[in-house]
């Protein structure tokens, strides 16, 4: 068997905080985190909000930096950003004085590459997302969902190997956020990248994924990962078989402790809203 991809061992964080009262206090988001994915598989992580999800994904992305434990990327430590992984976020991220195509290009020439090779593989992955016509727009011009499909196509540009998603698709109207789910999957059976998608939905984690991971309450850690067997390609009229109502159902028994111990404990979230109102990287907010 080949060597994941990325490894996850004993993974820690903690930020050092403030309470109420201004006393200094340590507040653990990640805890023995462990989690292996594999090379070319789309995996998705599921759990309740503020368990660590986007905090594991900010330290994979390189913009946040880990407490204790391992983690590797092609069996070497990383070491800060890895400029062979893409990062798309809900917040699209676009530079407003750019065109479309110039966004799109932009990671290309922020490498070096030439102005006439970065233009024409920008106008290849504009075609890829089904964005032809509109070149020349700007952000501001575009719909929130054909915004999200510019961030995808500028981090598909420079051929990352690792494709990290938090929750690129939450803010979109559910008939939007169904179509770009289709999208994704045709161009991720195209190109085959590691992807790994953090998302609150049972059901978008179990239509795209190969496999899901939930997490637990936080501090976070993986308490269970099962594998989706279903067939591909992801029609969606698949959402409608009792095959995918099983797998959605065992998703929310996994999840559904967690979620519940969550919503008992008032003092501990009022807590929770109060240090990640605090949290910071160097200016960089992290949520969790």
């Amino acid at each position: 068997m080949a060597a994941p991809k990325i490894v996850a061992r004993d993974l820690n964080m903690e930020y050092q905080a403030r309470d109420e009262a201004g006393r200094e206090e340590r507040v653990p988001v990640l805890e023995g985190f462990d989690l292996q994915v594999r090379e070319g598989e789309f995996l998705s992580i599921l759990g309740p909000s503020g368990c660590g999800k986007s905090t594991f994904m900010n330290i994979l992305a390189g913009l946040a930096h880990k407490t204790g434990g391992d983690l590797l990327v092609d069996g070497k430590p990383l070491q800060g950003i890895n400029r062979n992984q893409g990062v798309v976020f809900q917040g699209y991220a676009l530079l407003p004085w750019r065109t479309v195509l110039d966004n799109i290009a932009v990671g290309l020439e922020i490498r070096g590459v030439g102005k006439a090779q970065r233009l024409e593989t920008a106008r290849e992955y504009l075609e890829l997302v089904g964005l032809n016509g509109f070149a020349s727009r700007y952000p501001h011009e575009l719909s929130g969902g054909m915004r999200q499909r510019v961030a995808i196509a500028r981090s598909l540009a420079y051929d990352p190997d690792v494709l990290l998603m938090d929750e690129p698709f939450a803010a979109l109207d559910a008939q939007t956020r169904e179509t770009l789910q289709s999208e994704l999957l045709r161009i991720w059976d195209t190109h085959k990248k590691t992807i790994v998608f953090i998302t609150h939905s049972l059901d978008e984690a179990i239509f795209l994924s190969d496999r899901v991971a939930v997490m637990t309450q936080r501090p976070g850690r993986i308490k269970e990962i099962f594998d989706i067997d279903l067939a591909r390609p992801r029609l969606p009229e698949l959402r409608n078989t009792q095959a995918f109502v099983h797998y959605r159902q065992r998703a929310w028994e996994a999840l559904r402790d967690e979620v519940i111990d969550i919503t008992r404990e008032p003092a501990a979230a009022a807590t929770h809203q109060n240090w990640q109102s605090i949290a910071t990287l160097g200016g960089y907010r992290i949520g969790v």
